[in-house]
């Protein structure tokens, strides 16, 4: 698959609507930049919740790799399909068939399949085998998908916990806060396809790819889609349609963050529509990397971000029964 096209006007509000920021100058430049990269980074995410990143150290070629295995894995038979499915994983692991999962509040599904890859950990590892980490699946073709799915984790991992790292500094906490909250944390690549809709007619009113939602995670890393269709919503009650140009990965707050900074940095809710008449038999792809902590980790709102003009919103919960709660509330756990 080539890189994604992103049409000129697509560009421009993108470039208008979130602030566009080089990590690298925040893990290799000087103290000046590292420190105003901490800041235009908290004000992104004080603000709207997104921002664009270059200089994340994932290759034009790894992500074209691994579109491309991913469009070959859905283009195959729903029965080779579904062989890659587990209902008792809840979708935290191999394939989810269409239908399975809806935005929080929705009354019908969103119009996508897609494959969940998490922590690949080693056979001597303390924590093999523990509930949080059960064996990924793995298609037998295409034969590539899992080492290209890998590093493709690892280098999204790598990158998120040095955004994690610049976000704690802003918050005023030390720079390693988030380090042992995320070490073999529950994060995930989610691989989507959005299949075309042919008979837009026979859709149910409110169906769409996605429904408006929040990330449950901490971060969340998304580099370019095959098409466009994703939107966010303006704080002044304006959807706006972003994606990520091909160096550029879009990196948005999760719900997880949100509760932790008790708000002060914002999930920003967000959709897939369902592109015009004109492109309905196109399908999409997206890949989006959700950085989560370990569960046992308190979500509990930090002291710092609780205070008398900003009271605390949200009880204390672990993320491990945060995103227990989520799983149930959209569908994907019984």
């Amino acid at each position: 698959m080539p890189a994604p096209v992103l049409p000129a006007e697509l560009a421009t509000e993108l470039l208008s609507a979130i602030p566009s920021l080089d990590l690298s100058h925040f893990t290799q430049g000087t103290p000046a930049q590292k420190a105003q990269f901490v800041q235009e980074l908290g004000k992104a995410y004080n603000d709207i919740g997104f921002v664009a990143i270059k200089g994340h150290g994932l290759s034009d070629e790894l992500q074209h790799n691994l579109y491309d295995l991913v469009q070959q894995f859905f283009s195959q038979t729903a029965a080779y399909k579904l062989s890659n499915y587990s209902e008792a994983l809840a979708g935290q692991r191999g394939f989810t068939p269409p239908g399975r999962e809806r935005a929080k509040g929705a009354s019908v599904a969103d119009l996508k399949e897609f494959y969940q890859i998490g922590q690949e950990l080693p056979p001597a590892d303390p924590d093999r085998g523990h509930p949080d980490y059960p064996d990924n699946i793995w298609p037998t073709t295409p034969a590539a998908f899992k080492d290209t799915a890998l590093e493709a984790y690892r280098t999204l991992e790598a990158a998120g916990k040095q955004m994690l790292r610049a976000i704690a500094l802003y918050l005023g906490l030390e720079e390693d806060f988030f380090e042992d909250k995320v070490y073999h944390g529950n994060s995930i690549v989610r691989c989507i396809h959005y299949p075309p809709i042919p008979n837009p007619q026979d859709l149910a009113p409110d169906a769409v790819r996605a429904a408006a939602h929040g990330d449950i995670n901490l971060i969340t890393l998304l580099m370019g889609a095959s098409a466009e269709g994703l939107e966010v919503l303006r704080r002044d009650g304006k959807w706006i349609g972003i994606t990520a140009l091909p160096n550029q990965l879009v990196v948005n707050v999760g719900d997880m963050l949100d509760r932790l900074t008790n708000h002060k940095l914002k999930s920003t809710i967000h959709r897939v529509v369902n592109p015009p008449a004109a492109r309905m038999n196109t399908p999409r792809y997206s890949i989006p990397f959700f950085l989560h902590p370990r569960s046992e980790v308190d979500l509990t709102s930090l002291p710092s971000c609780v205070d008398a003009a900003h009271p605390k919103l949200y009880v204390d919960m672990t993320a491990g029964a945060f995103l227990d709660e989520r799983l149930r509330e959209i569908g994907l756990k019984k």
